[in-house]
């Protein structure tokens, strides 16, 4: 693939080396000549010292015939400039990497439909979502990349005998804006269908907007559900957006953070996460929050080094799981001696991302489901496609295939059985490994006439 990359900065290195290693085709800009000339003698790909949010310099690097552009400079606001010129120019996804929160906050203006972005990513965000996969557990799945982040997913387990366990999914009643996506049975995971029916101890996992997934739970008991006990150090952006997350589902969150007024604005922002101003490197102030009974503690101060010492704390005074965010990938082979179980890189994370988006055709990105035989792709909707036009219900997509959302002028929605796709929209679908290619076949092939 033909790979345009803004910033030749840290991000920008790694992701160009990973990309050149995969034997793409990588142009790298940026303004500083000493990075150019690293990226020229480090790595096999064509370099360019100019500004990202030049035309001129976009029209030098190739973006009219480039099949993706990231946006991965220092700068906010130069990245989603950059990605958005190269999206009229011709670029066939661009994707910027922002910082700063207002920008994927869609409840003040939407920046990425504006600005007609295909995506954009926070390092930190990202980085606080693969935190919050570790401490769900393995089996536990997120694709908040999906869907523009809109779509949820929870896993529920089925508690006890009951509704759930005596009818089929069909009969039970459940409200139809949300969608069953998948049942875990001890080793084995499938895509839900209407025969099925659950079994305690059964682990289901819902999709639906986040305003909706409040009406399925009253369906599940979820007793046998203890309630874990988080403790984060630092209360930065990855911070924040893990506590965001955690403390809107089964886990008591405590947030550590040293500056006062950053602390205020944490405790505004968080509902039911406490949060607590203090050093959190000090072992005595670590000790009197009692760290050595926490069930995870998390470290992720935006330092390395702090990081790393916090980890050894937590682990020594007891704490039963402790992550750490780690940003020089020189670090990792000592952590497990450290006592810290998992690292979190955000350049591998941002690479990991990057890498689902690569893909042809009406793919917009691709990622696996926990055990590896579940996929979950995100579609364009295209003109003429077998999808396009008709009534879902009456498409015929193959039987382990599902489609869980619609995006559909900005706005993302768990569909109905009258539902129906059209030009410009795009459809994110769970599908077994085996049926992905009869899958496609229906958002690829013209409609016969």
């Amino acid at each position: 693939m033909n790979i345009v990359v803004l910033g030749a900065g840290n991000v920008g290195r790694s992701i160009a080396d990973l990309l050149c290693r995969a034997e793409h085709s990588i142009t790298v800009v940026d303004v500083d000549p000493a990075q150019v000339a690293v990226i020229n003698d480090e790595l096999d790909v064509r370099a360019i010292c100019g500004s990202a949010s030049q035309s001129s310099v976009l029209f030098q690097a190739g973006i009219t015939s480039a099949d993706i552009c990231l946006a991965v400079t220092g700068s906010d606001e130069v990245n989603i400039v950059a990605a958005s010129m190269a999206k009229s120019m011709g670029a066939r996804r661009s994707i910027a990497r922002v910082y700063a929160p207002v920008f994927r906050d869609l409840s003040t203006f939407d920046y990425q439909q504006h600005f007609k972005i295909d995506r954009m990513l926070s390092l930190e965000h990202l980085s606080a979502m693969e935190l919050a996969r570790s401490i769900r557990g393995p089996g536990s799945v997120v694709v908040e990349q999906f869907a523009r982040g809109e779509l949820q997913v929870e896993e529920l387990i089925v508690g006890k005998a009951g509704k759930l366990t005596q009818m089929p999914v069909r009969d039970l009643g459940l409200p139809s804006n949300v969608r069953i996506g998948t049942i875990q049975r001890e080793q084995r995971m499938w895509i839900a269908s209407a025969d099925d029916q659950f079994q305690v101890g059964d682990r289901v996992t819902m999709f639906a907007r986040p305003a909706d997934m409040v009406k399925i739970k009253a369906f599940f008991k979820m007793s046998d559900r203890t309630v874990k006990r988080i403790v984060i150090g630092g209360g930065g952006e990855t911070g924040l957006h893990l506590s965001r997350v955690l403390e809107s589902e089964i886990f008591k969150v405590t947030v550590i953070e040293n500056d006062e007024q950053r602390s205020q604005v944490l405790a505004n922002l968080l509902d039911r996460a406490t949060v607590i101003k203090g050093d959190a490197s000090g072992r005595d102030f670590l000790e009197e929050l009692r760290v050595g009974s926490a069930d995870v503690f998390v470290a992720c101060t935006g330092d390395d080094e702090v990081n790393m010492m916090l980890g050894v704390e937590a682990s020594d005074l007891g704490a039963k799981q402790v992550l750490a965010v780690i940003g020089k990938p020189d670090y990792e082979s000592v952590l497990d001696r450290l006592g810290i179980e998992k690292a979190v890189s955000q350049r591998a994370v941002m690479a990991k991302q990057i890498m689902s988006y690569l893909n042809e055709g009406v793919i917009v990105s691709r990622a696996k489901l926990p055990g590896g035989l579940i996929n979950i792709i995100e579609l364009e909707v295209v003109q003429d496609a077998v999808v396009t036009g008709s009534e879902l219900k009456d498409l015929g997509l193959p039987e382990r295939c599902l489609i869980v959302a619609i995006v559909q002028h900005e706005q993302v929605r768990v569909p109905g059985a009258h539902d129906k796709l059209l030009p410009g929209d795009s459809a994110v679908v769970i599908v077994e490994d085996d049926v992905v290619d009869q899958c496609l076949m229906f958002f690829q092939r013209s409609k016969k006439t």
